[in-house]
């Protein structure tokens, strides 16, 4: 059996970095994923699907510290599906755990990017 997920994506707010009573850092965060699709006039429409991320250690201050809300970004990791209750009703929610985690776009973008003005080409 195989499980793995890659999604490209942005994200639908800031992350959110908490710690477990032991110390281990979690973060929570919610990529949007576009789905296009054709309409009947052969125009075409879209459509967005959230997806529920967790990163755990090391990944996880990563993600709270350099990811922002509109961020672009691909991701890989696996199908997990847990179950909880809340006021009485079981509720049954999908997420992906992060095994891998890069930003996209382009690097002047990315609050981790530091300019140099001395690498700068003339023309």
């Amino acid at each position: 059996m195989y499980n793995k997920v890659f999604l490209i994506g942005n994200l639908a707010r800031d992350p959110e970095l908490r710690y477990t009573p032991s110390g281990i850092p979690v973060a929570r965060l919610v990529i949007a994923v576009n789905r296009i699709k054709k309409q009947d006039a052969g125009s075409q429409g879209g459509d967005a699907d959230f997806i529920n991320l967790v990163a755990w250690r090391r990944l996880a201050e990563i993600c709270g510290e350099y990811l922002k809300k509109g961020m672009s970004i691909a991701v890989e990791g696996r199908l997990q599906v847990r179950s909880y209750e809340k006021g009485g009703e079981k509720k049954t929610m999908t997420e992906v755990i992060l095994d891998n985690m890069q930003m996209l776009g382009k690097k002047e973008s990315r609050p981790d990017a530091v300019k140099n003005e001395e690498e700068e080409i003339p023309f």
